[in-house]
């Protein structure tokens, strides 16, 4: 686990059963930015491949994997393939 990154394969069909396809859907072309967490965030991508890096490695995301970053991670985003993901964020 880099940086209290979380990542867990899904299926479609399970996110569906635990009501996550029912949150907020976040879309974003190729591109790098950076990133401040400023709440936890849970989110399940739907489609594309990221890679974000931290100070202390960098986790490969893609498609039909839910991740959990933890409130204050600071990161870069690569986005190599468009992401569609559901996302919410926890107090």
């Amino acid at each position: 686990m880099v940086s209290g990154i979380q990542v867990e394969s899904l299926v479609l069909a399970e996110a569906e059963s635990r009501g996550i396809t029912s949150w907020p859907i976040w879309t974003k072309d190729v591109s790098r930015f950076d990133w401040q967490y400023d709440a936890a965030e849970v989110c399940y991508l739907l489609a594309g491949r990221v890679t974000v890096e931290t100070d202390e490695g960098r986790v490969e995301i893609g498609a039909g994997q839910l991740v959990r970053f933890p409130a204050g991670l600071a990161c870069m985003w690569e986005v190599h393939d468009p992401v569609r993901k559901h996302y919410r964020f926890e107090s």
